[in-house]
């Protein structure tokens, strides 16, 4: 057999294969005789037919037999003599196969780059500090107790954060328009649900009022026909409710899953809620920088088949996610190369760091995800009994010793901040 080499535009490698027609006409030579006790010709006993009957039915199918398991076996015979990595399937060329003659043929395909990892000790990474306080808490409290908040009715002037019920009509150049007219709405005074101005228009109004007044829809306006132009609403207002909000007491606790009402515990709970969504958040911070630098202190070039075969997983995915989407296949590119790319890379990580699944963090994630759900236990069941999930999750685990493996060789400054402001912005 003899082996060519020739590399094309990036990543592209022509394999040349010739093989001697001798080896081609001794497996045909080899097959047809095997074929000879079972071959049926009319005019001759079952096992009797001569070798040059045989080969005149049957002589070009099975060289045509015999070439195609030849192109596939030394092809890949080929591969591992020139040590070379295959991203795809190949496209195989033959120019014509004619027996009797050597047979020639020529594979193109991509490989997979070679990837030569930077020094991580170079990587220079921030990480945030930050710690839940009875003040963390406090808010978090509130925050809670504005999910259960109720509504009393009131006989007064409607002030900021008051609920209004209302009947309205709008009308443009005196003509009630589509979507314009409702009633029994409840509308919150601040909350923006209504165009600029409406809800300003309502402040100080009482039960059983009626106002009238013109605000302007916005440019940008979802509906075209009414952007930028001048609407008049006639508003009844039916009712004017102000908020209240529940005690923290053992009722309260209750409500949020702590069944003998103990505030205290209530609290706990909460901290450890919050510990652990800051500390995922540090994580996922740390996380996202190690992945960005991968990629940009490792540049490397990334087969456009195996790009293309994850944009289609990326565009499957968001089908079923969001039916009737139609995003062209080209709307997945971007994030498909960077797929491909953090993907070599951390592959070359786990490589040169002798990385392997750690079952314990498996279970310990697997554990920790479960806090988050009513029954944990059942949770965690149904992941054990599920070999997919539990891949999925061995991933995770992979990436995230990954990430410690770089962290820990890596330059990091820390930064002290706070809850709010790691988990908000603010």
């Amino acid at each position: 057999m003899q082996v060519s080499v020739e590399a094309g535009e990036g990543l592209e490698r022509k394999l040349k294969i010739q093989i001697p027609n001798d080896t081609v006409e001794t497996q045909v030579e080899s097959r047809l005789k095997s074929m000879l006790p079972r071959v049926k010709v009319d005019g001759f006993r079952p096992g009797k037919v001569p070798m040059r009957i045989v080969k005149q039915h049957y002589g070009s199918q099975v060289f045509q037999e015999v070439a195609g398991e030849l192109i596939q076996k030394s092809f890949h015979e080929a591969l591992t003599q020139e040590h070379l990595n295959p991203a795809g399937e190949p496209a195989i060329s033959t120019d014509g196969i004619k027996q009797g003659e050597p047979l020639e043929f020529t594979a193109t395909f991509e490989v997979f780059p070679e990837v030569e990892l930077c020094p991580v000790a170079d990587l220079k990474l921030e990480k945030a500090v930050a710690s839940v306080t009875d003040a963390d808490i406090d808010n978090m409290i509130e925050t809670l107790r504005k999910q259960r908040i109720s509504w009393n009715a009131v006989d007064r002037a409607a002030a900021e954060g008051d609920r209004l019920t209302i009947d309205f009509v709008g009308k443009v150049d005196g003509e009630a328009f589509e979507g314009g007219s409702a009633n029994g709405v409840a509308l919150t005074l601040g909350s923006g649900s209504m165009i600029p101005g409406f809800e300003d228009n309502l402040k100080g109004a009482k039960k059983g009022d009626a106002r009238t007044f013109a605000v302007t829809f916005p440019d940008d306006y979802q509906a075209e026909q009414l952007a930028g132009k001048e609407a008049e609403f006639d508003v009844a207002i039916t009712a004017v409710e102000e908020s209240v909000l529940p005690e923290v007491d053992d009722e309260f606790a209750k409500a949020f899953g702590v069944e003998d009402g103990d505030v205290t515990q209530l609290r706990q709970e909460v901290r450890g809620n919050m510990q652990r969504e800051m500390e995922g958040r540090i994580r996922a911070q740390m996380k996202k920088q190690v992945m960005d630098q991968l990629i940009e202190r490792n540049p490397i070039e990334v087969p456009a088949a195996i790009v293309k075969q994850e944009a289609e997983v990326l565009q499957r995915q968001t089908a079923m996610q969001s039916p009737g989407s139609d995003r062209p296949l080209e709307a997945f590119l971007d994030e498909a190369t960077r797929r491909v790319k953090l993907g070599l890379i951390l592959a070359e990580v786990v490589k040169t760091a002798e990385i392997k699944p750690d079952q314990d963090k498996v279970r310990e994630r697997v554990e920790h995800m479960s806090k988050d759900y009513e029954d944990p236990d059942e949770f965690v069941r149904y992941y054990r009994e599920n070999a997919q999930l539990m891949k999925s999750v061995e991933t995770l685990v992979i990436e995230d010793m990954v990430v410690d493996w770089v962290v820990d060789q890596a330059q990091v400054n820390e930064t002290k901040t706070s809850f709010d402001d790691l988990m908000y912005g603010i």
